[in-house]
């Protein structure tokens, strides 16, 4: 028997003896990369923005270059062919200057709309690359569309402004008032019209469904009217009218390309 208590006796320390646990894996060395991707993002965010400043700055020389001609075509809605007047010494140089940014812009909208999506898409799923691509072009046609809508009805809005003249209130029309009147329509139209794209990038995250629009189409309806009215200048009314029907039918146009892809 003691030999026995001995041999189990002797066999205790072995069992007590703690199994050693495995090393946990070592954590992988920080990546500099993860490190720096916020400022891997600020920096490519500085290099787009370089790129459509300078796009944008390109465009404007053409537009200055040609800012003759464009002050012709911008004048022309003015009923009775009525002159252009500017009262400081270096006026004439800078309403050809602030038109030849707007030009600038509008000609570069193609480069602002590449940088813009070549910033995002990264972040993006290959569904959502899929999905999003086709609103890219689109996104240039509406702003045209827009400033086209725009010229369209710039001598209705002139029209109808100059009419309210008298023989006690004759209109001396400055160019600088002018060319600030439409180059503020023109980018007003062309950006407004970038909204249907907002609505339906906002349906692809799950914020608003097209069953969602559909029960807000009063408050649109209202919105889109407080809003045409608010953002285009000179008061009249041929102006917010336009710009509203045109909203409320791209707002119609948007609800059924959502309810089509399943939002």
């Amino acid at each position: 028997m003691a030999d026995a208590d001995t041999v189990l006796d002797a066999g205790i320390p072995a069992r007590l003896t703690p199994i050693p646990e495995p090393a946990p894996p070592a954590s992988p060395p920080s990546s500099p990369a993860a490190e720096m991707s916020l400022v891997g993002h600020l920096a490519e965010l500085r290099d787009r923005l370089i790129r459509i400043v300078l796009a944008v700055a390109v465009a404007s020389i053409v537009g200055f270059l040609f800012g003759d001609q464009i002050v012709s075509v911008l004048k022309a809605p003015i009923p009775g062919g009525k002159p252009l007047y500017y009262t400081g010494l270096g006026d004439a140089f800078v309403i050809k200057l602030k038109i030849a940014v707007v030009v600038g812009i509008i000609l570069a909208m193609p480069v602002i709309l590449y940088q813009v999506w070549s910033f995002v898409a990264p972040g993006l799923t290959a569904d959502e690359k899929r999905v999003s691509r086709p609103w890219i072009p689109l996104a240039l046609v509406f702003f045209a569309v827009g400033v086209g809508i725009a010229y369209l009805i710039l001598p209705f809005a002139a029209g109808f402004l100059i009419g309210f003249s008298t023989e006690d209130l004759q209109p001396l029309i400055t160019a600088g008032a002018y060319f600030d009147f439409v180059t503020t329509m023109f980018l007003a139209f062309g950006l407004i019209m970038e909204f249907p794209i907002l609505l339906y990038g906002l349906s692809r995250v799950g914020i608003v469904t097209s069953k969602r629009l559909v029960g807000a189409r009063r408050m649109a309806i209202l919105g889109i009217a407080i809003f045409a009215t608010a953002i285009t200048p000179g008061g009249d009314l041929v102006s917010p009218f336009v710009l509203g029907i045109t909203m409320y039918l791209l707002f119609e146009g948007t609800i059924i390309a959502i309810r089509r892809s399943g939002k």
